[in-house]
C-alpha cells in the first residue's frame, strides 16, 4: 500500500512521520516556558490564535535537547483534540512510501524504541517511522 510519510530529520536521523496525522508544519519564534512542566515539554507558543504546546523531540526521544537557536520547524499534530508541535531540526519531505512498515531488528535506545512503529524504505534508505502520539507522551509513558 502507498502511503503519504512526512519525512524529517531530528538529531542528524531522518525520520518519517505518516502524513495524514499532520495538521501543518510552521516556525516557531518563541516558546514561553511552562513551570513544572514535563522535560519533553518545551512550553508553549501561539499558532493562529490557538495554544500550540511544544515538544522537544530530543528529550522525548531521550537523547538530550533540540538546538533552541533562530526560528524553528514544528510538525503540528492533534492528539486528543489538542494541538502539539514537535521540534525537529528540519523537514526534509513528503513522499509516498509503499508498503507496510517493517519491524526494528536493531537494537535502538529507550526513547526511539518507545517512538518507533517500524521501519520504512524511502530511496535505498531505512526510515524510522515515528508515532506523534508517543513522541507527546514522552519518556513519562515509560515510566508507567
Amino acid at each position: 500500500m502507498e502511503a503519504l510519510k512526512l519525512i524529517a530529520r531530528i538529531a542528524d536521523q531522518q525520520v518519517a512521520i505518516s502524513a495524514d496525522t499532520v495538521e501543518s508544519v510552521v516556525e516557531v519564534e518563541a516558546i514561553t516556558p511552562v513551570p513544572l512542566a514535563a522535560p519533553h515539554i518545551a512550553g508553549l507558543a501561539a499558532l493562529r490564535s490557538r495554544v500550540l504546546t511544544i515538544i522537544d523531540s530530543y528529550a522525548a526521544l531521550e537523547i538530550g535537547r533540540s538546538p533552541r537557536e533562530g526560528i524553528l520547524q514544528a510538525i503540528v499534530v492533534t492528539i486528543d483534540n489538542h494541538l502539539y508541535g514537535l521540534l525537529v531540526d528540519e523537514v526534509v519531505d513528503v513522499a509516498a512510501i509503499v508498503g507496510d512498515p517493517e519491524p526494528v531488528h536493531a537494537g535502538l535506545s529507550r526513547g526511539w524504541a518507545h517512538a518507533a512503529l517500524g521501519l520504512v524504505e524511502h530511496e535505498d534508505h531505512a526510515l524510522l517511522l515515528l508515532d506523534p502520539a508517543r513522541i507527546v507522551a514522552g519518556s513519562s509513558a515509560l515510566a508507567a
